[in-house]
């Protein structure tokens, strides 16, 4: 094993690790977006690039083959023996799994394997942010960017909300602060990744095919503080059980945020505001009348984003006044418009189970849903309990429809659509004035659709397809 090569950036960042990669090998495996990311950084810092890809040449995306243009020597349809022939370090991608055969050789063999996002870590200087969990990462984290774009230092948002931090790693200051969403797969991959505010929103099986268990992603989930000391924050939801209980495990300073009770030290809600109480008194932030968010949920982000914040020292009156001007993220619970008297909305981004209760929950008129994909090992049964009384009909689609359909039992009509088009179709002509149809799929996107971008935005053309009404 190379011991020397692993202990030589053990301790590593900003411009000493920048001058580190200059001239070494890396291998990139996997040209999503995050890996055509990280192969770039890595060309402008002078590294030699090798990259490869499970996927054959005629699926990769033309900024992935644009890289043969920039010096990335690239493998397609695999991850053969030259993608890693003396390579010095491995950046993977958050969709390879880590378990592959290479990896692991590598590993043995003292070759460090990161993630892109400890990559882009590593090589900038700026303080983090990172905000993760089951559901909410998103809306959180472009509203902790809204919020912290209210005092004078730069900000960034970036990371798994589809901007990789690699492809600003050289150009933001490093008196800036970054905002980022990190998931699972990503944190899978962190080393000695160490933000500033870590957050947890809340836990809830997703990604079991992945990870195996529930267990086991929550361990992923808590690598985002594992490398925290005492004059960090860790950001922890008091009112969900699985999250509240790595307080205990965090190096950090705990700063707690309930929806459903005051807390001796975080931010809450009291007599219909949003207060904060961190230096031995309640602070009023904001009325909770004028969060435009729809649900319960949106208000626990708005208290994760309130939190994460404060952290910078940030006063009430700049919070409160970009919280009542956030209008929420593309994909969430997104209002599309009125038709007829019955109202559609987008939650393409509700890729588990957990996720489209909440949307439900949001909705005190009867529901119309379009919901399916990609299952990634849930079981449905709690879909179908929040189901009742709710959903008048559901519209599925996809590769798990009929676990969707077993799981909703005869709680819910249910009936299946081939397409979105036609889902859409078959919801507006069960919809009666007063309903709202709601695409809030529980399920991931990839059977059908490239994204839940993809997909949002085909449920969004469908609906806007409809001829104004006589």
């Amino acid at each position: 094993m190379n011991i020397a090569l692993l202990e030589e950036t053990e301790l590593l960042r900003g411009r000493a690790y920048r001058q580190w990669l200059l001239g070494r090998t890396v291998s990139v495996v996997g040209l999503a977006r995050s890996g055509v990311a990280a192969c770039r950084l890595l060309r402008q810092l002078e590294a030699v690039v090798l990259a490869s890809d499970a996927k054959p040449r005629s699926a990769l995306g033309r900024d992935a083959l644009a890289l043969e243009a920039e010096g990335v020597a690239i493998s397609a349809g695999g991850h053969p023996p030259q993608a890693f022939r003396g390579a010095q370090l491995v950046v993977v991608s958050p969709g390879v799994p880590t378990d592959l055969p290479a990896l692991r050789e590598l590993r043995l063999a003292g070759v460090p394997v990161i993630g892109e996002l400890e990559l882009a870590w590593r090589v900038m200087e700026a303080q983090v942010i990172a905000i993760t969990g089951t559901n909410g990462k998103t809306t959180t984290t472009v509203l902790t960017g809204a919020l912290l774009r209210e005092q004078s230092r730069p900000v960034l948002v970036a990371g798994n909300i589809g901007t990789p931090l690699s492809a600003h790693a050289l150009t933001f200051p490093r008196d800036g602060i970054v905002v980022a969403e990190v998931s699972s797969f990503q944190l899978e991959t962190t080393e000695r990744f160490h933000p500033r505010v870590a957050a947890i929103l809340n836990l809830t099986p997703d990604h079991l095919d992945r990870h195996g268990t529930f267990e086991r992603y929550v361990e992923a989930k808590a690598r985002v503080f594992a490398h925290q000391t005492g004059a960090d924050c860790t950001v922890l939801n008091a009112d969900d059980p699985a999250t509240a209980a790595l307080a205990r495990r965090t190096p950090g300073r705990v700063v707690w945020f309930s929806r459903a009770k005051p807390l001796d030290y975080g931010v809450f809600c009291a007599d219909g505001w949003i207060v904060a109480k961190l230096n031995g008194h309640v602070e009023q932030i904001c009325p909770v009348g004028e969060v435009f968010l729809r649900g319960a949920h949106n208000l626990e982000n708005v208290l994760a984003a309130t939190a994460c914040s404060l952290w910078t020292g940030i006063a009430p009156e700049p919070l409160r006044r970009a919280i009542a001007l956030f209008r929420g993220v593309e994909h969430r619970i997104e209002w599309v418009r009125d038709l007829q008297g019955v109202a559609y909305y987008n939650d393409s981004k509700a890729t588990n189970v957990a996720s489209t209760i909440k949307a439900l929950e949001s909705f005190s008129e009867p529901v119309i849903l379009i919901a399916g994909g990609r299952g990634k090992g849930q079981e449905f049964t709690s879909l179908g309990a929040a189901a009742r009384g709710r959903v008048r009909r559901a519209v599925l689609i996809g590769e798990d429809r009929e676990k969707i359909l077993r799981g909703l039992g005869d709680r819910v009509p249910c009936v299946f659509a081939p397409s979105m088009e036609e889902a859409v179709g078959m919801a507006r002509a069960a919809a009666r004035p007063g309903d709202v149809v709601l695409l809030s799929p529980a399920c991931a996107s990839f059977d059908m659709f490239e994204s839940f971008e993809h997909r949002g935005a085909a449920f969004k053309a469908a609906v806007l397809a409809f001829g104004d009404p006589p």
